[in-house]
């Protein structure tokens, strides 16, 4: 998953992480380690800043 430079850091994908790996701290953060690329934060996202780049 990929954050786009138009990411505000509203934090409007954070609580739909099935897997809590999307913090927001200035702007959306995506921890590889806890990420499965479900990509539920995808259609959450009200700017369209998140990305599946595989």
């Amino acid at each position: 998953m990929v954050i786009l430079d138009n990411c505000v850091g509203c934090g409007g994908c954070v609580p739909f992480c099935p897997f809590d790996a999307i913090s927001t701290y200035g702007v959306a953060t995506i921890d590889g380690e806890k990420c499965t690329e479900c990509k539920t934060c995808i259609s959450y996202c009200p700017l369209n800043a998140i990305i599946y780049n595989k």
